[in-house]
């Protein structure tokens, strides 16, 4: 009796999930989306001055400012690769790797603007946005509509972009590891744990006392420019470094409750810290802010404790993940 292979072919392969409607409609709206911000970045990067005011720092604009106009331009079009891998049938066959990297710095990117820039609008809705529009006037930087359109936007990125992301982790990998049970991870990984609790505790302390007024570490001109609006920006910082912190201790302990919640604090919040703080330490080392106003030795050293923080909580968020698929 002789037996006859059966070849894999495509139709014994699993099907891809259908698109539903509402996935259909966070893809054109992420899209949609990022149409205004590279818009406005191509002609910056061709030399227009569009919405930046006469005498603003931004009109003579030396190599950095053009590199990092240039590099936030990319980073933007990346957005729209990586909608369309969350929602095409060959974005199935990404490494998981490749995909969740770039998924983690747009987390850190677009998380501290998704809650900043609402609380700074309900602030100026209540009045307290007078003092910032007053200095706004006086040292005029960007074009008010700017903030709106850019930050308004990025609102609608980040909010589609989880829209999306959930139901193709979901649908690729099951939920395998992610909220079961956790278990106690080894001494080494504990010890990192630790690391990122007791920094992003100390890092989130020191942001939100400069979020409430404070002034120590701070120059004359970070001092002079403080405002409500200010302060959102100080607080959701600290709080992000906290949330990675107290997140990466608790999913290197382990508990016999289900990890959703851990596992989403050292995401979101190790995200934010390592994306941001990894970005304005860049941007404070690059831009020459002349004999005036420029970082000090607390400033830059809370940075690097905030992209530290985020690299210690990520390692922990690596580690956990492997060792529940591993089991």
């Amino acid at each position: 009796m002789t037996t006859r292979a059966v070849l894999p072919t495509h139709a014994t392969r699993p099907p891809v999930p259908a698109l539903g409607t509402g996935r259909r409609i966070l893809r054109a709206v992420a899209l949609a989306a990022t149409v205004p911000y590279l818009a406005l970045k191509t002609a910056w990067v061709a030399g227009s001055h569009l919405g930046i005011p006469e005498g603003s720092v931004l009109r003579e604009s030396g190599p950095v400012v053009v590199v990092a106009n240039t590099a936030t331009l990319a980073m933007d079009a990346c957005l729209i690769v990586l909608v369309l891998v969350l929602t095409r049938p060959w974005g199935m066959r990404v490494p998981g790797w490749l995909l969740t990297v770039p998924v983690f710095v747009a987390t850190g990117l677009l998380t501290p603007i998704l809650i900043g820039f609402p609380g700074q609008t309900l602030l100026r809705a209540l009045g307290f946005g007078a003092a910032e529009a007053v200095r706004a006037a006086r040292e005029p930087f960007l074009d008010p509509w700017v903030f709106t359109v850019v930050y308004g936007g990025f609102t609608v990125q980040g909010l589609a972009l989880a829209g999306l992301f959930v139901p193709y982790a979901r649908e690729r990998w099951g939920g395998r590891g992610l909220g079961a049970p956790g278990r106690r991870l080894p001494s080494p990984t504990g010890v990192v744990a630790g690391a990122a609790a007791a920094l992003g505790v100390v890092v989130g302390a020191v942001y939100l006392y400069w979020a409430f007024g404070g002034t120590a570490g701070l120059s004359a001109g970070r001092i002079a420019e403080y405002s409500a609006e200010a302060g959102v920006v100080s607080a959701v910082h600290g709080v992000c470094a906290s949330a990675a912190g107290v997140g990466a201790a608790l999913l290197a302990r382990g508990a016999s409750h289900r990890a959703r919640w851990p596992l989403g604090l050292t995401w979101v919040g190790g995200s934010a810290a390592a994306a941001w703080g990894c970005w304005m330490l860049t941007m404070h080392l690059g831009l020459d802010f002349g004999p005036t106003d420029p970082p000090t030795a607390m400033i830059m050293l809370t940075l690097a404790g905030q992209t530290l923080t985020g690299l210690l909580a990520a390692a922990v968020l690596v580690r956990y993940l492997g060792s529940n698929r591993a089991a």
